[in-house]
């Protein structure tokens, strides 16, 4: 008997020391260098674990592999293996709903990419797609890490692979909250939609100093990869975040829009406006002047629940309006020109930004609701030789693709080409409104009439008052909306005001709409 208590105690003992030892790694993987976290918030940064609280529910983050450490000895490097190895890892809940995440720590080897590192951020990368939850990760990382060679770049590639398996299965979306260079970027522009934050995150290929060595230019990190620099001019960023809590509010209503992966359905919110409210406003909205612009987005506002509209890319291609809203509680994806920038016409940039937004509304269940207001293609050479019609077939080629139900709304101007690409009844739109001020034609009034009576205006005795009169009888005979509508092109002609429930209505139908493209590998979309 006294053998056999002593054996306990000694049992117990033995478990006690167990116990404290996983305390103490516990306790050190949550240590960061108190000398690096202080500069990082001198640089106006949270770090990761910082981050991560403030992002998720609280005490709703569960820590993977925290104990795993980098497996090299080169240069010195096994003299420091900080638990964790720069990347934290995990799944958590945000506003109730199940995520995985990353977040990379800058105070940890400049938050560098090695061979470890990669694999915890595949690893949550595959349990994302296993589980059908999003996939957010948040970047602040000086890069691949030298001391690793050519494995940190095989990390990067394993990434890489992962994003494109994950694209279309679950949302992946991506916080830039400090550098992200070199072979770092391909990640986030493979996902969804990239946040910046204002100051603090940039992005790019390669650096000032190796820009300034290779072509002699001089630009600083800002103007070259800041979060504007992405946000306005080359459209790789979707928003702008003034800091980093204002980034993680913008990603927490972006995702209350979007579901958990392909399978699922649009987050449901019970609504409190009326689905067949009337909005007198818009009765009055267009101009006479077809060539006075106003604003789609008020458009949009009057009709969408409550008035809330989600834009995204808001500072690039001002001249086509993407974001997500709701009608009667469900969740619709948004597409509309935008008369007040460059009077709607569609570019190269901005076919590229609705055909992206258009493929991701497709691929996670989002009906489509677009409005028209479109004078045709941006003329030019700069825009030929730019490609606009390879650019231009990205849109076409995007709303011809999707399935998922398409209502349209034609305001004004629905001009040529254009008017095709628009979520036409032509390319399967569900349902097609116009408004009474709605022209569909070819041209505008005054080009199709100098084409057609380019003779009768030369030897006409006043061609200014025949002009006229031209005019006025092309625009009563064709630009109106009553032509397509009596071939079935447009389903019905509705008063502004009653846009709300008419969208509604058709919505309510095109929920349980079922269409399948022909059985293929993939299409060829013109990249």
């Amino acid at each position: 008997m006294f053998v056999y208590a002593v054996r306990i105690a000694i049992m117990s003992h033995t478990t006690a020391e167990k116990i404290e030892e996983l305390r103490r790694r516990r306790a050190q993987a949550l240590h960061n260098d108190s000398a690096a976290v202080a500069r990082q918030h001198e640089r106006g940064k949270l770090t990761a674990r910082e981050r991560i609280d403030a992002l998720v529910d609280p005490g709703s983050f569960v820590e993977l592999d925290a104990f795993s450490v980098h497996r090299t000895s080169a240069f010195g490097m096994e003299k420091r293996k900080p638990l964790g190895d720069g990347v934290v890892t995990g799944h958590a809940t945000i506003d109730g709903r199940q995520v995985c995440l990353f977040a990379q720590d800058f105070t940890v080897f400049g938050g560098s990419l090695g061979e470890v590192f990669a694999e915890k951020i595949c690893k949550v990368m595959d349990l994302a797609v296993r589980m059908g939850v999003p996939c957010i990760g948040i970047n602040d990382s000086g890069g691949a890490r030298i001391q690793e060679g050519v494995v940190s770049l095989g990390g990067y590639a394993e990434i890489f692979y992962r994003n494109v398996l994950s694209s279309g299965v679950v949302p992946q979306l991506s916080v830039i909250a400090g550098p992200c260079a070199g072979g770092a970027v391909y990640s986030p522009a493979m996902t969804d939609f990239i946040l910046m934050v204002k100051g603090s995150s940039q992005m790019f290929i390669t650096g000032p100093d190796v820009i300034k060595t290779v072509t002699g230019e001089e630009v600083g990190f800002e103007e070259l990869g800041g979060a504007m620099t992405h946000n306005t001019r080359s459209g790789v960023a979707h928003f702008a975040a003034d800091d980093e809590q204002h980034c993680f509010e913008q990603l927490r209503t972006l995702l209350s829009f979007i579901p958990a992966n392909n399978m699922d359905d649009p987050p449901y919110i019970t609504p409190e406006d009326d689905p067949e409210r009337m909005e007198e406003s818009l009765q009055t909205l267009i101009p006479d002047n077809p060539r006075k612009a106003y604003n789609m987005v008020t458009v949009i506002e009057a009709i969408v629940d409550d008035g809330f509209f989600f834009e995204v890319q808001p500072f690039w291609a001002r001249n086509i309006v993407i974001g997500f809203a709701r009608l009667d509680g469900h969740v619709v994806g948004i597409v509309a020109n935008q008369p007040t920038h460059m009077a709607g016409t569609l570019d190269i940039d901005s076919s590229a930004k609705a055909a992206r937004f258009v493929r991701f509304c497709d691929a996670f269940n989002i009906p489509l609701v677009t409005f028209v207001d479109v004078p045709g293609f941006m003329p030019g050479t700069q825009q030929e030789y730019g490609g606009i019609i390879r650019h231009g077939a990205k849109l076409l080629y995007a709303y011809c693709e999707a399935t998922v139900p398409k209502l349209t709304v034609i305001t004004r101007k629905a001009y040529g080409g254009a008017y095709d690409v628009m979520a036409s009844k032509h390319i399967r739109a569900d349902f097609n409104f116009a408004w009474p001020t709605a022209e569909i034609a070819v041209m505008g009034v005054d080009a199709a009439v100098r084409i057609i009576f380019r003779k009768e205006l030369a030897e006409a005795q006043d061609p200014v008052a025949r002009m006229a009169e031209l005019v006025e009888d092309y625009q009563n005979r064709f630009a109106n909306p009553y032509v397509a509508a009596e071939r079935g092109y447009i389903d019905s002609v509705i008063e502004p005001k009653e846009t709300r429930p008419a969208l509604i209505k058709a919505l309510r139908l095109a929920r349980t709409k079922r269409q399948s493209m022909p059985p293929r590998k993939h299409g060829n979309i013109p990249l």
